[in-house]
This record gives structure tokens, sequence and C-alpha cells, in this order.
């Protein structure tokens, strides 16, 4: 077989089967299926696989530790299958600090009603995190906000809204985008991760611990201020309804999906653009698929800034190559990069 090469590693034998299944009639070859993380470890080490689909809670070492292992013995992209709770949602965000690019939801309760959401998802998500190059080989401490950088646009007095959008590989890089922004800047922020309902919550705690800016998942009908940052909610579109005095009315709908996904980045980007009068930064980070190709246009076309990062630390080169391939992006960055280059003076607003 010509596809990715993948091991399984799940304590359910009926689990590790449906996967496996699914992975070989999408055309990835399965070279090994482990029971628990000290098996998928070995795997790993022994047949070398493009991609390992992780779950979380297995005896004797769980995913997390298995996870945390093969970053250092093995670097390998490491996909986590979560089931879709509470609890697991905490330990889903710890195995990506451990490492993990990204996390796909199991199936739960009739487990039949969710395999054909499950099969086609999977399978795109294990092509394209194959071979990433943004693996990591061992845990990024909590970066501390730096000193706010001298020079132009340092501690810029502009009235700038930021809207970020992401989705494979994105939560740790979002992470840090928003840790390295200085809360001088004042900026209203606005996050699009390509999420599932239940986590965004999480993803929203877990920036606000790592940045000086108030982050938050999103709330119907809310205002945002300077200084602070909102999450588009799990199955939510997000869109800027209104904008007066620099501050943000942000309205959450279940409108049919976008590019496939809600939240879609496009909606939120093409909204602000719409709406907002002052300076707008559109970033579009790794993620696999088009969306915010347009809503990147959308800002640059009112003469906002739009950034993309680059493919080499980019965990999937969808969403940024889609992106500068509408020849709207000003800047293609590496992700140590982007927050200076958010805050990089903006050009000059024009009408649409």
């Amino acid at each position: 077989m010509s596809g990715p090469r993948a091991v399984v590693a799940d304590d359910s034998h009926f689990m590790r089967s449906v996967i496996s299944n699914i992975l070989e009639e999408g055309g990835i070859e399965v070279v090994g299926q482990a029971r628990n993380g000290a098996e998928a470890v070995d795997l790993v080490a022994d047949e070398a696989p493009d991609v390992v689909t992780m779950d979380v809670e297995m005896p004797e070492v769980d995913g997390i530790e298995a996870t945390e292992r093969i970053m250092a013995e093995c670097p390998t992209p490491v996909l986590m299958l979560s089931a879709h709770t509470d609890e697991n949602a905490d330990v889903t965000f710890e195995a990506l600090d451990k490492g993990a690019v990204d996390f796909v939801t199991k199936p739960g309760g009739e487990v039949s009603m969710e395999l054909s959401r499950l099969e086609d998802h999977l399978v795109e998500m294990v092509r394209s995190v194959a071979g990433s190059s943004g693996v990591e080989r061992a845990e990024r401490p909590d970066a501390a906000t730096p000193e706010t950088p001298s020079g132009p646009g340092a501690t810029t007095s502009e009235d700038r809204t930021v809207v970020i959008g992401s989705s494979t590989g994105g939560p740790k890089m979002v992470e840090r985008v928003l840790s390295e922004l200085p809360i001088a800047a004042d900026y209203r922020i606005l996050i699009v991760q390509h999420m599932p309902d239940g986590f965004t919550e999480r993803f929203a705690a877990r920036i606000d611990d790592r940045s000086d800016y108030d982050v938050r998942e999103a709330r119907n009908e809310e205002w945002i201020e300077g200084g602070q940052a909102r999450v588009a909610p799990g199955d939510s579109h997000l869109l800027v309804s209104d904008y007066r005095a620099g501050r943000l009315h942000v309205t959450l709908t279940d409108d049919p999906p976008v590019n496939s996904v809600r939240p879609a980045v496009d909606m939120t980007m093409g909204s602000a653009a719409e709406v907002i009068d002052d300076p707008i930064t559109g970033v579009v980070l790794t993620g696999m698929g088009k969306d915010g190709a347009a809503g990147i246009s959308s800002i640059k076309a009112v003469g906002g800034r739009t950034i993309a990062q680059d493919e080499a630390t980019s965990a999937v080169f969808g969403m940024p190559k889609r992106a500068i391939e509408t020849g709207h992006v000003d800047e293609v960055l590496p992700i140590d990069d982007v927050a200076a280059g958010i805050l990089a003076p903006s050009t000059e607003v024009t009408e649409p």
C-alpha cells in the first residue's frame, strides 16, 4: 500500500478493529495495534509509522504518558481519540501539551450511528497529520508573556481587532500566539478553532492561564472590549454584529456549516470586515481544508492586515496554503514570528 502507515492504540478490541478497518478502507496501512501505551511506544520504535491514533485512557501506560515517551524517543505525529466527556476534555488537552498534534472525538452512545461521521473525518485527519512538520520533541514550557517589544506598533494606540482561525494542530499554536501578545496592545481578539462543543470552554480557560488577556468562550450578544479575547463555541458560528466606540458586539448562530465546519473562520472574518471600521488583522494558522481563505480576502478588501503561518511550522499546511493562494496574505510567518507580525503597524483601513 502506498498510503500513510499507522499504529492504532486502544484498550478496546472492538475500537481497535473499528479504527483499523476505517483506516484500511481509506487507504491507510495499519502496521500495528496496541492494547496499551507501552505497546504503542514499542510499536512506534519498531515500525516507524507515519502517524499514531492514541486512546486517552488505557491500562498500564495511558495515552498521555505514551505520547510523552514517543515524542522524547521517536517523534511521530500522534492523533488522540477522546471520549466526548468533561473529564476526557481535560486529559486530551494534557496530551496536546505532551506533543500530540490534535484529537478526534470517539463515537459515544449508539456507536453505529456515529461511525459514518467518524469514517471520513478520521481518514482525512490521519492523512493530514501523517509526516507532520509541526511535531515537537518535548513538551514546551508554558510561555511567559515577553516584555513589550520596542519600536513601531509595540504599544500601538490603534483600535485594532485581531481574528485568528485555525484547525488541525491549532490549539498549541493559538496558545503560543496569545501568550506572546502584550496586554499593552489592548487588542480585541476573536479566535475560531475547529473543535467540538464541550472542548472550547476548556480551551479558552487554558489560553487564559497562559495569556495576559481575558480569554473566555464567547457568549451570545456579548460586547467585547480591548484586552479581551473570545473563543467561538464548538458548533456555533461567531459573528460580529455591531461595532461601537471600540467595542465589538458578537452573536452566536446555528446556521448551517460553512466549508463543512461550524464554527467557520470565514463567517467570523467576513462579518468583522463588514462591520468594523477600525484596523483589523486576520491570521490563519495550521489546519486542513480551505476555511479562512475567503475571510482573509474579506479583511484584505477593507485594508486589513493579513498573516498566514508558514508550511515549516504548520502541522497541516492546508488552511494557510489556501489563504496564501488568494494573493491576499501580507506575510507568511513561522509560528514564533506571528505575534510580532500582529504587533506590526496595520495598513490604512479603506472603504469596502
